[in-house]
């Protein structure tokens, strides 16, 4: 059953609609974002959280790394889970975000 788009449940925290949201399917952070209803720039803090969280309830954080638009490169090293603002490669900055996920 798909996650409707909006305001989450008074009783449910952010961490567990975003956990339930990323169990679902994968999601970038703007996605993610609108789901349950707060800001994107804080996705990426609760984002972090669920991912040194999930080792220890035995689940695991995929990160579909992100992509260049223009040259294909995949940004696989990156630490940060925030999407990149241009390449290293070709300059571009048609960058597509990574997509997270819960297995």
């Amino acid at each position: 059953m798909a996650r409707e788009v909006g305001p989450r449940p008074a009783d449910e925290t952010v961490r567990e609609a975003l956990r339930q949201a990323l169990r679902e399917r994968p999601h970038t952070a703007l996605e993610l974002s609108g789901a349950v209803g707060i800001p994107h720039k804080q996705v990426d803090d609760h984002l972090e959280h669920l991912q040194r969280s999930a080792e220890a309830s035995g689940e695991t954080f995929v990160i579909e790394p992100a992509r260049c638009k223009a040259c294909g490169h995949e940004f696989r090293d990156r630490a940060r889970l925030s999407r990149p603002s241009k390449c290293p490669k070709c300059k571009s900055e048609r960058i597509e975000a990574p997509r997270f996920s819960l297995e």
